[in-house]
This record gives structure tokens, C-alpha cells and sequence, in this order.
């Protein structure tokens, strides 16, 4: 990519999106097609036909996504299959049909089977059973990964599917019921904190296991791999016997107990935390195997201490953070 690319990248408000964005734009990149989903419904085939036909961009970064967690997934589990199979239909076949030079599509761990060895390597998907409580959204991710895979073989496409590990910063949703377990977390924990609560309740027994990502460390990857040489990106989309997909995490999880210890540390919340084992723990672990993107050049930069604080200055910035940073930093997990 060129600084003067133009660069489509789709779900640019939301966390993945908007850390996209504030890398190329850190980086240099000075022509960034956004629009909002008040301009541009991706879900609208129309729409997104005209829109791709009008502004040709040359370079296409998918993150525009209906996305939750548990809580979110289960309620909603139609509209998490059938939003997301529109929008990743909708822009990929676009793409093709207005000549993108390259699109990055941004999937999933949670594509991954249930039960996978660990840690995951990509090859691994479609393996065995899905995790129950987000199949519809998994399905929609492996869709895309397909239609990716399908483009490149028919059409000699360049469509590469990074697979994210759980991501948390700046942009986040902290709505209860539909956030993922980082910034539902934080705001519980915040809340109690405020309102003096002498406990907070926690899904499920806290022993799952997880890997965590700041966003912009993703946003990094994600730039880097868009801006491989030809020959080396070739070779993670041309192979018509494996996948086009590259797994993007720092390789390391921590227990939910162990999260929420250190979150608890981070907003400066004293209290006693109580796990409902009554509710599900989704996967037992979900730890991601990163030797395919280490190998090609690139390691994350942000522990997962120094995230979440980043995360909590995003979302209180109100409240000083001056001198905790040392006091978090010997905790980290």
C-alpha cells in the first residue's frame, strides 16, 4: 500500500475499526474512505454495490461486524448469523467485481473448534463441534473465510482472513448486555467502585482461559500483513490446499479469575469478586498458535497490563491514572 492508497476500511467507528484507522493514519496514509452506518449499510446490497462502483478503493480493511459476547450471542443468535453473512457477502463480492487489489477480512478465534488442541493453529479449523454459544456468529466468520478462500482460487483474488484473539481498548462496547468479558468487566467493576458495592458477581467459575489483544496491536498486524511484498502475501492467499488465514494474538491467556484480579487492580476497585458457576464458561480455553505471524516479522508491543489501563483512560478519562503504573505493572500475569 501506498500512502496515497485508497483505503476503504469498513466498521471504522468500532474497536477494531477505529484502531485500523488511527494506525494508517499514524503511519502516514492520507486517503481513508469512511462512512458511518447512517451513510453506508453494508447490509444493503444496493448500497454497497454503488458505493464500491463509486469509490473504487484500491486497498479494503473488513471490520465492520455485529459482534457480542455470551450473553449477546445467545439472545441474538439469528441476527448474528444473518448481519454478518450480509455484510461480508455484500463487501467481498463488491470488491471483486470493482478490482480491490487486496482486502483484509477480519475474522474470529471463536471459528475454531470447541475442543482444539492447543494452542490453536490454523489449520485446525472445521476440525470439530463449535462452541454452542456462539455458532451462528462462528459460521458466519468461516463463511467468510470461505467466500475469501473461494474468490482467490476462481477469480485470482488476494482476500487474506486474519483470525483475532479476544480484543479489548479504546472504542470498546460497554454495554451489559451485549460487551465482551474485558469492558463488561471494567464497567462492572467501575460501577461498584462508585457506588461502594462490597462485591461483584462474575459469570461462570473464572477457571477459562483466555487470550487477550489490545486493539491497536491488532490494527498493527493488520497493516503489516496488508503491506507484505507480493511474494510473501501471495503466498498466504495462492495455495489452493490450505485457507488464506493467519491467527493474530501475543500467544500468552490468563484465567477469567486472573483478569478480573487485574482489572479490579486497574480501576481501583477493592472489593470481593463472586463467580456464578450457574452460568456458562464458554470454551475452556482458546489460545492461539502466532508462530505463522511471528515468523513473518511481527510481535505485539502492548502487555496486557499497559492495555487495560489504556482501556480504562479511554473509558474514564476523569480519573487520573498518574503513579498507578507501577503499582499495576508488578502484577502483570
Amino acid at each position: 500500500m501506498e500512502l496515497n492508497s485508497r483505503i476503504y476500511v469498513a466498521g471504522h467507528r468500532g474497536l477494531a475499526g477505529s484502531a485500523i484507522v488511527r494506525t494508517l493514519t499514524r503511519e502516514g496514509y492520507r486517503n481513508l474512505i469512511l462512512r458511518t452506518r447512517q451513510e453506508l449499510d453494508l447490509n444493503d446490497e444496493v448500497a454497497t454495490a454503488e458505493f464500491f462502483e463509486r469509490e473504487r478503493p484500491e486497498y479494503v480493511f473488513l471490520a465492520a461486524a455485529k459482534v457480542g459476547g455470551i450473553l449477546a450471542n445467545n439472545t441474538y443468535p439469528a441476527e448474528f448469523i444473518h448481519q454478518n453473512l450480509r455484510i461480508e457477502t455484500n463487501v467481498i463480492h463488491q470488491a471483486r467485481l470493482s478490482g480491490v487489489k487486496r482486502l483484509l477480512f477480519l475474522g474470529s478465534s471463536c471459528i475454531y473448534p470447541k475442543m482444539c488442541p492447543q494452542p490453536i493453529r490454523e489449520e485446525y479449523l472445521l476440525t470439530g463441534p463449535l462452541e454452542p454459544t456462539n455458532r451462528p456468529y462462528a459460521v458466519a466468520k468461516i463463511a467468510g473465510i470461505e467466500m475469501c478462500w473461494a474468490y482467490n482460487r476462481q477469480y485470482k483474488t488476494k482476500y487474506l482472513a486474519v483470525m483475532p484473539t479476544n480484543l479489548y481498548g479504546p472504542g470498546d462496547n460497554y454495554d451489559l448486555q451485549n460487551s465482551h468479558v474485558v469492558p463488561a468487566l471494567m464497567r462492572k467493576m467501575v460501577e461498584a467502585r462508585d457506588q461502594r458495592r462490597p462485591e461483584v458477581v462474575i459469570w461462570g467459575t473464572g477457571e477459562a482461559k483466555r487470550e487477550f489483544l489490545y486493539s491497536d496491536d491488532m490494527a498493527s498486524a493488520g497493516v503489516f500483513l496488508m503491506r507484505l511484498p507480493d511474494e510473501t502475501f501471495d503466498a498466504l492467499v495462492g495455495r489452493e490446499e490450505l485457507p488464506p488465514i493467519v491467527n493474530v494474538g501475543c500467544g500468552e491467556d490468563v484465567t477469567i479469575r486472573e483478569l478480573a484480579i487485574l482489572i479490579a487492580q486497574v480501576v481501583g476497585y477493592s472489593g470481593k469478586l463472586i463467580f456464578d458457576t450457574s452460568k456458562p464458561d464458554g470454551t475452556p480455553r482458546k489460545l492461539l498458535d502466532v508462530s505463522r505471524l511471528k515468523t513473518l516479522g511481527w510481535t505485539p508491543t502492548v502487555p496486557l497490563w499497559k492495555g487495560l489501563e489504556l482501556a480504562y483512560e479511554a473509558f474514564c478519562p476523569e480519573h487520573s491514572r498518574a503513579g498507578h503504573e507501577n503499582t499495576v505493572a508488578g502484577q502483570v500475569m
